[in-house]
């Protein structure tokens, strides 16, 4: 608050008020309000000595009372809502924190001073990257909702469409820029998977391909895989054709990766569909380990036999039994000359069997049971894609092989008992294949249960980052769109590591996405969420969502240590 000291023209007298600023959220700029009218100075004379010096006096205790926090706010009852008011989310703030201190702010406006670009490339990929978590949609739907941070957002959704091209070429080296920019990365064991993201759209190019979606979508799909370190925190994605072999994938992305990155021996944990041959001869020849899911239902003879044997089981409860052994694998590599050579390796296998994991996957079977036995009764109401999965417990089924229905002209499907009881004998055993010749058992089976710190990644990045579908058609757009949920995914995990491990992504995004505030008067915001998340954030990050009203000058010095 100040003195302000007002001329009238017509007679030249000095008017005395108490005027204060504030910023007005609707019509975007700062705006000056009468706290308390004076008087005229030539009256006011004559009650005080120096009413200047008096009320600069009064001025100094008003501000003083509200820097104490004690206000008064004059508050119409008949105001109506103004329908350009948005309410503002303050929770990004904590995802500011981690992407400062991973200088992505200093990353990107490093790039953005050799391009001649007008836009900031830094505020753009801000914007991208918190609504990605607190509030995920389109490009244009983004742009829409940017008066919902307490940010500078002046570009246009143009800008934002040409930024994803910068945006693009940065992949690899803000990558690697994250990387090196995360201390004490535990890599000693590093969890490798692929899933894919399907596309609104039927054409297909030389990155979007039909393959076999984890949907079961005919729709095209890019394939996406990943490596996170011991602690879940992503290392390096790559983006494959959605109709590349899962099992190609994995050794020239970890030895590029490793290359670039600096990173010695690890133990590579994936599930069975990268537990081939050339994987394993690439990982051993390269000096690194590997624990590998091996199936059992559909396994060799002779593997089927040792897990059925019932010795050699050592049982811990009346649930669990365990057993393992050296044995040695063949595979088979092809010379310079192309030759095709047999190689002797020994491995462990370790076999487990859960009654808990037996009673899941039977339960979990009880659907598709189901549906087989309707498809045995009516027929008439599945086709060739309606029938997928049931299928398999139907023998006799015939296909018209345009149309894609079931023929029962010359033979009535029947249900497939025998096959039933085939999967059902293997309910609950799991098996797993290592180099790792010296560790226990207990350790294998530790190492490996880490797996779904990398499924849960996929799971969040395409639930709560909600990445697909892919609604982009361009090859740089879609290079960006992935990088910028890469970056949203990282951050993420980092805070909910910083947090102590206390809460799930979900639950994070979702606290984070409540953390709102309204503008009640002048600079005076109202919030009125909490919960356990605010305070760990709190008490981990130092930084405060627990006060009821914050004034904007509040919210931008919190903002302001974000970026420190």
């Amino acid at each position: 608050m100040y003195l302000k000291k007002t001329t009238r023209k017509k007679d030249n007298r000095t008017y005395l008020s108490i005027a204060d600023g504030f910023h007005d959220p609707v019509k975007g700029h700062s705006r000056t309000k009468t706290v308390k009218s004076l008087g005229f100075l030539d009256q006011l004379e004559k009650q005080y000595d120096d009413p200047i010096t008096h009320f600069k006096e009064v001025v100094k205790v008003m501000n003083e009372e509200k820097k104490n926090r004690f206000i008064s706010i004059d508050m119409d009852l008949n105001e109506v809502i103004d329908s350009k008011m948005k309410r503002k989310n303050l929770g990004y703030a904590a995802l500011s924190k981690i992407y400062h201190e991973l200088s992505l702010h200093t990353f990107f406006y490093n790039y953005s001073r050799n391009t001649k670009a007008e836009y900031n490339l830094n505020n753009i990929m801000k914007l991208l990257v918190f609504m990605r978590v607190i509030n995920p949609t389109s490009k244009r739907g983004t742009l829409e909702e940017k008066g919902r941070l307490f940010e500078n957002t002046d570009f246009t959704l143009d800008d934002i469409y040409r930024s994803l091209n910068h945006i693009s070429k940065l992949s690899e080296s803000a990558q690697k820029w994250i990387y090196n920019r995360i201390p004490n990365r535990k890599t000693e064991t590093v969890y490798y998977d692929l899933t894919n993201y399907y596309f609104e759209i039927d054409e297909q190019d030389e990155l979007r391909r039909r393959g076999v979606s984890k949907e079961h979508r005919p729709d095209p799909i890019v394939q996406m895989g990943l490596f996170v370190d011991s602690d879940g925190i992503p290392m390096s994605y790559r983006l494959f054709p959605g109709n590349t072999n899962d099992c190609e994938t994995m050794f020239p992305f970890l030895t590029q990766i490793k290359h670039s990155f600096n990173v010695g021996r690890v133990i590579v944990v994936a599930d069975k569909g990268l537990n081939t041959s050339p994987n394993i001869i690439d990982n051993t020849l390269n000096r690194d380990g590997y624990v590998f899911s091996q199936k059992v239902r559909g396994a060799n003879k002779e593997l089927r036999d040792y897990v059925e044997a019932e010795t050699g089981y050592e049982w811990i409860g009346d649930d669990y039994k365990i057993k393992s052994r050296i044995y040695p694998r063949i595979v088979y590599v092809t010379d310079m000359y192309g030759k095709e050579k047999q190689i002797r390796l020994d491995e462990k296998q370790v076999v487990f069997y859960s009654k808990a994991y037996d009673r899941k996957a039977k339960a979990e079977r009880e659907a598709v049971v189901s549906k087989a036995l309707d498809l045995v009764n009516c027929p008439s109401k599945y086709n060739k894609a309606t029938s997928y999965g049931a299928a398999k417990y139907v023998k006799n089924l015939e296909y018209d092989p345009k149309t894609g229905e079931i023929l029962v002209s010359k033979k009535q499907p029947i249900f497939d008992e025998q096959k039933l009881k085939e999967d059902e004998k293997w309910d609950g055993y799991y098996a797993i294949v290592t180099s790792e010749l010296d560790k226990t058992d207990p350790e294998i089976i530790e190492i490996y249960r880490g797996l779904w710190k990398i499924e849960e990644s996929f799971k969040v990045t395409k639930s709560d980052l909600e990445a697909r579908p892919v609604f982009l058609s361009r090859e740089d757009r879609i290079n960006a769109h992935f990088l910028i949920c890469f970056i949203s995914l990282t951050i993420l995990r980092l805070l909910q590591k910083r947090l102590g491990n206390e809460f799930s992504a979900h639950k994070i995004s979702e606290s984070l996405r409540k953390i709102e505030c309204s503008h009640l008067k002048e600079n005076i915001y109202l919030l009125d969420y909490y919960d356990d998340v605010t305070d760990a954030i709190k008490n981990h990050l130092s930084i405060d969502f627990t006060k009821k009203y914050l004034k904007l000058s509040d919210i931008k010095n919190i903002l302001g240590d974000t970026k420190k």
